[in-house]
């Protein structure tokens, strides 16, 4: 009998239940959720690997849901362009992938578990996002096979965290000692590569009547495909980057050739766009941070052993790269890795609770401080505010489905500044960015949030209406520190539209 002992590393892996493998199974079953990529993904490592080792077919199961909260036309679309490039790579190749998107809600009840009564096992994405842990731990308890779960979100191995870090400092210290030792161990850039897999020969009929594959209507994410689903149709334009992994590479070239060496001294400046663009992609799984890592370290001519040995939370000169290239990582590994380890650690992410006690004592002091200007989450949604440069952001979010970073914080800020109280600005800086950016919903795009309110920071003097001790930002500074010109020009909504904009 085969031994099912695995390459991935040991912190990466767990089996969610008790049942048994089943070596008389028709297939190995890889439920991809969160880590939507066909390389550099440990998940689908360990779904080759144990079929390779059972003498069975791969079978994919990717599929998209249309009852979650803030489903809409830009999202599934985003996901949709994925799942037709999965399914474009993966024809004829012996690999079986089953792509479904749910036509209404509660249609797919029931597909898991027929596909997991023919399995071997299931093979499943461990991530902290949005419901995939309660979905996952719920087909776990349910299923008749081994359920394993394998983490591949980010280069530290959620359980090698030592506890829930509640700053960068604190987090980056704690890397600066334990990463080099698990960068040694990258997932797979060609997966398939080696020893070919049993065909996969077909679903059952009967699962394929029921629950039909996506068309290719449906993956190419037509609005006509889309208005079918039960899901917001108002969330207008979908956005003007595609999904998928060719797309996620695509601007990972464009960022390292031409944007890199200016990101740290120009990343603030709305102006220059020199930030990566890939946030959306890192959320739904599009492109992994050993991938970048890698391309990176290309480019850089840099190997693990160039890492500093000082173990001092300092941001600059520990990785041992190019200024520019360490801010970079910076966000992509530190402030990262961060949102994640509270996600996997805690089940608070989204709750105002989770403030540190000095950021809510302080919000309290000043909850009934006296406010010039109250707007409700329509008049902020419609970018209806007395701010230009505020409603120029709304507007980009709304537009584009992202938001400048540096104008990102500002907005979070006003939005404290201008609600009936901190709790109601969390609640809809919660709502307006889950609805519509890309990378809403994300454990990083709630470290953004709640940021603004003071998680992973520390009081700030001088104390102030409504904030208290919370770090303030105004317009009027922003001004000052950056060229804001252009960026109004193209976002400010009373601006001239460019052409191919709705709105």
């Amino acid at each position: 009998m085969p031994s099912h002992r695995s390459s991935i590393p040991a912190l990466r892996l767990r089996s969610l239940n008790t049942a048994p493998v089943r070596p008389d199974g028709e297939y190995v079953l890889y439920w991809m959720t969160a880590f939507r990529r066909l390389s550099w993904n440990f998940a689908l490592d360990r779904a080759v690997e144990q079929a390779r080792e059972l003498g069975k077919p791969l079978l994919i199961f990717e599929a998209i849901r249309c009852g979650y909260r803030w489903a809409s036309d830009r999202l599934h679309k985003f996901v949709l362009d994925g799942m037709a490039e999965h399914s474009r790579v993966l024809a004829g190749s012996g690999v079986g992938y089953f792509p479904y998107v749910e036509p209404s809600e509660g249609a797919g009840s029931g597909l898991l578990e027929a596909l997991a009564a023919r399995a071997c096992l299931i093979v499943a994405d461990d991530a902290p996002i949005f419901f995939l842990p309660k979905i996952l731990g719920a087909a776990a308890a349910r299923s008749t096979v081994r359920v394993e779960a394998i983490d591949s979100n980010g280069l530290l191995p959620l359980r090698a965290a030592d506890k829930t870090h509640l700053t960068a400092y604190s987090l980056r210290r704690f890397l600066q000692g334990e990463l080099p030792r698990h960068l040694g161990d990258l997932p797979a850039a060609e997966p398939f590569a080696g020893k070919p897999l049993p065909g996969f020969k077909g679903l059952p009929k009967e699962i394929a009547k029921r629950w039909p594959e996506a068309s290719a209507e449906m993956l190419s994410g037509t609005s006509g495909a889309l208005k079918s689903l039960p899901i917001d149709h108002g969330v207008l334009p979908v956005a003007e980057i595609p999904g998928g992994g060719v797309a996620a590479r695509a601007r990972l070239s464009r960022f390292l050739e031409h944007n890199l060496r200016r990101y740290g001294e120009a990343r603030n400046e709305p102006a220059e766009e020199v930030t990566s663009g890939l946030s959306p992609y890192l959320h739904f799984g599009h492109i992994s941070t050993a991938e970048i890592l890698t391309e990176l370290a290309e480019q850089e001519d840099w190997t693990p052993a160039r890492i500093g040995p000082l173990k001092n939370g300092k941001k600059e000169g520990w990785w041992g790269m190019s200024a520019a290239a360490e801010s970079f990582l910076d966000e992509l590994v530190t402030w990262r890795e961060l949102g994640y380890n509270h996600a996997d650690r805690r089940d608070d992410i989204d709750r105002y609770e989770s403030l540190p006690a000095w950021a809510r004592e302080t919000l309290g002091a000043h909850e009934n401080d006296p406010r010039a200007e109250i707007y409700t989450l329509a008049q902020f949604e419609a970018a209806k505010t007395h701010d230009e440069i505020w409603n120029a952001a709304q507007t980009q979010l709304v537009r584009e489905g992202t938001i400048h970073n540096y104008l990102r914080m500002l907005w979070g800020k006003k939005v404290l500044h201008w609600s009936r109280s901190p709790r109601e600005a969390v609640e809809i800086l919660i709502e307006l960015n889950n609805k519509y950016a890309l990378d809403g919903r994300n454990p990083n795009s709630y470290s953004g949030i709640f940021w603004c309110l003071g998680r992973y920071d520390r009081p700030w003097a001088p104390i102030r209406p409504i904030f208290g001790a919370i770090r303030y930002m105004s317009s009027d500074s922003t001004r000052r520190k950056l060229k804001i010109g252009p960026y109004l020009a193209r976002y400010s909504p009373t601006a001239p539209k460019r052409q191919g904009e709705l709105f």
